[in-house]
């Protein structure tokens, strides 16, 4: 034997004997070069090294110790309270040194849901001019990998990326905009966490824990686990399935330390719409105990205006999946955008974007850090029975109720140019968008006006009314605003069984 070949091989054969490794330190996929950390205590930082091992971890200033569990794993917690906001280098000491590099300190948000969070920037109206605009290195995304494998991942995929003119096209152009506007106001880094999947339902974000909470969901989980194992040939989990993008998108993220969340979904939950009332809680929920932060803030979007116009009141699933959407409101540390005349009736992922991220940012200015600006547009709060007409009283009406101008025409495809002529419901009515019924609750359209910090509803067909309905309609035309120029909510007065009251998982 050639003695120069000794070593190599002794060195082969050791590996391969039992409980014998070749040890180094491994950070998870989203703890790597261009993050950005939370600036705050507690701020998590983990991976994985030999047992026992003491691993040192270092920020800046910043420098902590821990020790690898017997199954290897380790995390650490670092200061970053007083932390400026870099860059930085991370480094990561055990048996060996990893180096992450370019790490900034600031803000920290997770954008989820559908296809309208996954919408690219590139794709927003008007974006060439954005996309043009010099590199923000205070800008940055995690783009997570979808994966949906059986069971709760302990890691995923993805990659940071800073926006520039060559990369912030692929931005997620909700996310880019709210974080474009907390950066703007608050002068930090801001860091978004893309994992928007087209399609997906509200379920399948939701922990395998939560979903054997309700037997509906619970059943529906097994059922696709089911036929999946006695499939003769593969069958790919479906976006609506149970935990199914929960276990390779979200579980991997929950160590690490955020600000919020924003979610845009529920299109996929329209038909399901009475069964969101439970679903989206338990979401919101579901979340903050995987995070360990009961009071973590999560700000939505209402689904926007699609379909097309009806020239009579009707029922609408999509009014009650918005109805759905605002409940969650009950929920402390939430806030919703509402999005009611920016959608478009032709595409279910309307070009305006921008508008959504900036009313998300407005909610989180003013709730987490203390801005004293507007946030929501009016919010309807009780009624009174008046002779013939029915009064409203609205919270958030800041700057006064607003009858906004109607446009001569409304949005079918922004993208193709195509709009229709908008025919009023109510043409002599300052206000369009309300409803109105007596005993009998068969709606009409209303004449309505504003009376100082309330709004008077009366129809000539309705000498008795006992309840009122505001855009009530999968596209409705309506304009209640406040002075601020945010939108009244859609509502109901009346608790009559809705068109979706039976329908379940």
């Amino acid at each position: 034997m050639r003695p120069f070949l000794v070593f190599p091989c002794v060195a082969m054969i050791i590996a391969m004997l039992p409980g014998v490794a070749w040890a180094e330190v491994k950070l998870p996929a989203i703890i790597s070069d261009h993050m950005v950390l939370k600036k705050g205590l507690g701020i998590r930082i983990w991976g994985k090294e030999d047992p026992g091992v003491t691993v040192t971890v270092t920020l800046g200033d910043n420098s902590t110790k821990t020790v690898a569990g017997p199954d290897g794993r380790w995390s650490a917690l670092l200061d970053l309270s007083a932390a400026k906001a870099g860059p930085f280098d991370l480094t990561v000491e055990g048996k060996n040194k990893v180096v992450v590099h370019d790490v900034l300190v600031g803000e920290v948000w997770l954008a989820s849901g559908q296809s309208n969070m996954a919408f690219f920037l590139e794709k927003q109206t008007g974006s060439a001019e954005e996309i043009a605009s010099p590199a923000n290195p205070a800008l940055r995304q995690f783009q997570v990998t979808r994966a949906e494998p059986p069971q709760p991942a302990e890691d995923g995929q993805g990659t940071w990326t800073v926006a520039s003119p060559e990369t912030s096209g692929k931005f997620s152009a909700v996310g880019y905009f709210f974080q474009k506007q907390l950066n703007k106001e608050l002068g930090i880094p801001v860091g978004i966490i893309s994992t928007g999947i087209g399609g997906s339902a509200c379920e399948a974000w939701i922990s395998p824990q939560s979903i054997e909470t309700d037997p509906h969901l619970k059943q529906a989980r097994e059922a696709s686990i089911q036929a999946r194992l006695t499939a003769t040939k593969a069958i790919f989990r479906s976006r609506t399935e149970p935990s199914c993008l929960f276990n390779g998108m979200i579980h991997p993220l929950v160590s690490y330390t955020i600000n919020g969340v924003i979610w845009y979904q529920g299109e996929t939950n329209v038909p399901r719409a009475w069964q969101y009332r439970s679903a989206f809680p338990m979401l919101i929920k579901d979340w903050r105990t995987q995070w360990n932060q009961p009071d973590l803030p999560f700000y939505f979007c209402q689904l926007a205006n699609f379909k097309p116009k009806l020239a009579t009141p009707d029922e609408s699933a999509d009014a009650e999946l918005r109805e759905s959407q605002s409940l969650a409101l009950n929920l402390p540390n939430t806030g919703q955008a509402v999005l009611i005349d920016i959608g478009e009736a032709g595409d279910i992922h309307p070009k305006n974007k921008k508008d959504v991220g900036d009313r998300l940012a407005r909610i989180a200015l003013a709730n987490c850090h203390g801005k004293k600006i507007p946030f929501s547009g009016p919010v309807y709060q009780s009624m009174k029975i008046e002779g013939g007409k029915i009064r409203l009283m609205f919270a958030h009406t800041d700057g006064g109720l607003v009858a906004k101008p109607l446009p001569a025409t409304y949005d079918v495809k922004t993208d193709a140019g195509v709009t229709a002529p908008l025919v009023r419901n109510s043409p002599k009515s300052a206000l369009e968008g309300f409803a109105i019924c007596g005993a009998d609750h068969k709606w009409v359209w209303a004449d309505a006006k504003i009376d100082g910090g309330s709004v008077v509803v009366w129809s000539d067909q309705v000498p008795q009314p006992v309840a009122v309905r505001y855009a009530w309609a999968s596209n409705p035309t309506c304009n209640l605003y406040n002075g601020a120029g945010l939108p009244a909510s859609p509502f109901r007065t009346d608790d009559e069984r809705l068109t979706t009251r039976d329908v379940i998982f």
